[in-house]
């Protein structure tokens, strides 16, 4: 069935997708190559992957990039990693720019390199004439460590008189949130055959619908995303109703 490109939601294209990129270091395994290899070909592929989530008419696009527990990886592989968001910012301020594409980031962005940090302010003020979609980079983000900064911002609220524990709601804690403003996930993808959320879009995923791909990231195709949006699609999604 061919794919609706123009109404978002249950009867088209999901407003808001998610994306877990994961398998990069087992596809460089199978391949005998090192773990750096896999995240540049898992690069390659997010560049594709975003593409044509913009040109049939995702609205919101977040990819997992870099989670606050991958600090944890070998110090050869993080620096890779970091050398890999470096080009890619670099390439989003030459040829990316020509997308009509708004790049946002998701998470404690202070923990990257000066430059690093340079380059994600200049990414985003200078995509953020785009009206077309919002591409969200999750990076060194946690959904704990999220809703932690949004408890604590509200708790410092409460404690200078200006709020009320009562009068706290979920629409404030979700306004404290990375994604303030946007709607919720409809739908998250995981390749690479696991099962399971990893700290992403926890408060977010209350109602998203999942699907699941024994694919590792870098041969996750085009179809691979049509093929899950088909798979929305046919789900009755009742958010907690009959």
């Amino acid at each position: 069935m061919a794919l609706d490109k123009k109404t978002p939601g249950a009867a088209g294209v999901p407003q808001h997708i998610g994306i877990i990129m994961d398998g990069n270091g087992r596809w460089a395994k199978k391949r005998g190559l090192p773990r750096s290899a896999g995240h540049t070909a898992g690069a390659a592929n997010f560049r594709t992957i975003t593409r044509y989530a913009s040109s049939i008419g995702v609205k919101y696009l977040t990819l997992y990039a870099f989670s606050t527990e991958n600090w944890n990886r070998p110090a050869e592989e993080v620096s890779a990693l970091m050398r890999l968001f470096r080009q890619y910012l670099e390439e989003a301020l030459s040829d990316f720019m020509d997308e009509n594409i708004r790049v946002r980031f998701l998470g404690d962005v202070s923990a990257f390199s000066p430059e690093l940090q340079a380059l994600i302010r200049r990414v985003e003020e200078e995509s953020a004439v785009k009206d077309g979609m919002v591409l969200n980079l999750a990076m060194n983000y946690g959904g704990r460590a999220e809703i932690t900064r949004a408890m604590r911002t509200l708790a410092a609220r409460v404690e200078s008189g200006a709020l009320k524990p009562e009068e706290i709601t979920e629409e404030m804690i979700s306004g404290e949130l990375y994604t303030a403003g946007q709607p919720d996930p409809d739908l998250i993808i995981r390749p690479s055959g696991e099962e399971r959320l990893s700290n992403f879009l926890l408060w977010q995923s209350a109602y998203t619908e999942f699907a699941y791909f024994d694919i590792l990231w870098p041969d996750f195709k085009p179809q691979h995303l049509d093929e899950a949006i088909e798979k929305f699609r046919s789900r009755n999604r009742r958010f907690g109703g009959v």
